[in-house]
């Protein structure tokens, strides 16, 4: 494997920095997270956008969220197929195995995926809709949630709630998990739907009462 080169200089600079200072001084926490396993209280489905930094916007700590990362912060529905699915294998593992208490998902303002998705729809992205595209098939994920938002004239809103919608979507679809639904119904786990916007640092979550997103 011959194609695989070692870390860039910087990368490996800030290794030692982290394992002379955080990792030096948090030995026996990081000794205790290894021996007993990782506990955490809540699963969190966010963008890859690397602007999103969930662990700096909660201030967490190692082991206290499992996280899932994916393009536009969408999980798919409930299918049994035989073939691979990241995303559906998270969920389960969190919900089933970690027995998380919360089960977030965070979309963001600015988010690529999403503008692809809405540029797909509308028919501006023909290199999204060839099938062996996977980011294209991934987005067809939202698709329902385009169809609420595409009679919107002004672009910028539209994509906002589109955005907005990723998290709706993801939402609907993660009560399509038999595991979900049975924990949820339990009160074993809750759902919680957020946005964030990050030139403001903001944070709206979903509101079932008033139907909408509401500032924190």
């Amino acid at each position: 494997m011959d194609y695989a080169r070692p870390l860039p200089t910087y990368l490996v600079h800030r290794f030692h920095g982290w394992k002379a200072t955080s990792y030096t001084e948090n030995q026996a926490w990081y000794r205790h997270l290894a021996q007993q396993g990782q506990h955490p209280r809540a699963m969190v489905i966010s963008c890859c956008d690397s602007r999103v930094h969930v662990t700096s916007i909660f201030g967490a700590d190692q082991g206290e969220f499992f996280i899932h990362r994916n393009i536009a912060n969408l999980v798919p529905p409930y299918v049994t197929d035989g073939a691979q699915h990241g995303t559906s294998a998270a969920v389960e593992f969190a919900v089933t195995a970690l027995k998380v208490a919360h089960l977030i998902v965070i979309g963001h303002s600015a988010c690529g995926g999403v503008k692809g998705c809405q540029q797909m729809c509308a028919g501006h992205a023909p290199e999204l809709e060839e099938q062996t595209s996977f980011v294209g098939r991934w987005l067809d994920i939202l698709r329902p949630g385009y169809e609420r938002v595409k009679d919107m004239d002004d672009e910028a809103a539209q994509l906002k709630a589109l955005e907005k919608q990723a998290v709706m979507v993801s939402l609907e679809n993660l009560m399509s998990f038999p595991f979900v639904e049975a924990a949820v119904a339990s009160g074993e786990l809750t759902l919680h739907g957020l946005w964030h916007e990050i030139g403001s640092g903001s944070l709206e979550q979903y509101s079932a009462s008033q139907g909408a997103f509401v500032p924190l």
